[in-house]
């Protein structure tokens, strides 16, 4: 009982912080999404940090060099969508400090230099720059970004509620991905889809569609978007699974009581945000 009042009010300052980052915004900070980009760059960095800690056991110092490449690859987006040409330097930031992480390894004699490269590589393609893009997706609309988390967490319902109900009819839940994660089932994961199936078309008959910019046409529009974000969502959490299992642990840190680390959380956005980000921004813009 205390877990699921713990895991309950984790879950809610979860959102809280999540809706708030993206729709409240003071006046001090005009009109930029200042508040969105603070936030999530701290949320990124934790979440490089962890991976880093995963992977890379305690290489203090290499931690360190990610966590700032993180902050200047976001700052760097963020800026350069709201057209700032400050983003020109901090790129120019971002490239040295990443050259200099890679250097450094010339005068460490007990680091294992190409798996140190590799792990710095793809923490920065596998976790900093789907954050990073997330920028893009707010300059486009902030109803975007709202919409997309709505439907992972309505995605996350539908998988539990329909995994947990199959689980109990005779012959049980088919596992999907048993090697990967063994609680996965295929009824959940259709589950979860019908969910999103059902977001989306709330979505269009409310006339979310509309102010979302999916409009050429609408219902279809609305019903891609959610599938786009639940099929994607769930490759980025099997992602993340498939990571921790690789290394052997359950969670990948203890950040927040009852749900375990920064990726645990935000696993879903690892490839959803790239993907909702080309399909629906940039693709768009060029067609």
């Amino acid at each position: 009982m205390n877990n699921f009042i713990t895991r309950t009010l984790s879950a809610i300052v979860y959102a809280g912080v999540v809706v708030g980052s993206i729709l409240v915004q003071p006046a001090c900070f005009g009109g930029h999404m200042l508040l969105f980009g603070i936030v999530f760059m701290l949320v990124s960095t934790l979440a490089v940090r962890e991976f880093h800690r995963l992977v890379g056991g305690s290489d203090v110092k290499i931690q360190s060099y990610a966590m700032m490449a993180n902050a200047l690859l976001f700052c760097t987006l963020y800026f350069f969508f709201y057209g700032d040409m400050v983003w020109r330097w901090l790129l120019f930031a971002y490239v040295a400090v990443l050259l200099l992480t890679m250097i450094v390894h010339l005068f460490r004699e007990k680091v294992n230099a190409v798996e140190s490269w590799g792990n710095l590589c793809a923490g920065q393609l596998m976790i900093a720059l789907p954050f990073a893009l997330m920028s893009g997706v707010v300059f486009h609309h902030k109803w975007l970004m709202l919409a997309l988390f709505i439907l992972i967490w309505v995605n996350d319902s539908g998988a539990y509620i329909v995994g947990s109900l199959m689980s109990k009819r005779k012959g049980g839940n088919h596992k999907m991905f048993p090697r990967v994660s063994p609680a996965k089932s295929w009824e959940g994961l259709i589950g979860g889809f019908v969910f999103d199936l059902i977001a989306g078309y709330v979505f269009f008959r409310v006339g979310w569609t509309a102010s979302l910019g999916l409009t050429a046409y609408p219902l279809l529009d609305s019903l891609l978007f959610a599938l786009v974000v639940g099929v994607f969502g769930t490759l980025g959490d099997l992602m993340e699974s498939l990571m921790k299992r690789t290394v052997g642990v359950k969670d990948s840190g203890r950040f927040m009581p009852g749900h375990g680390g920064v990726l645990d959380r935000f696993d879903s956005l690892l490839l959803a945000v790239p993907v909702v980000y080309f399909l629906f921004v940039y693709l768009p813009t060029i067609l």
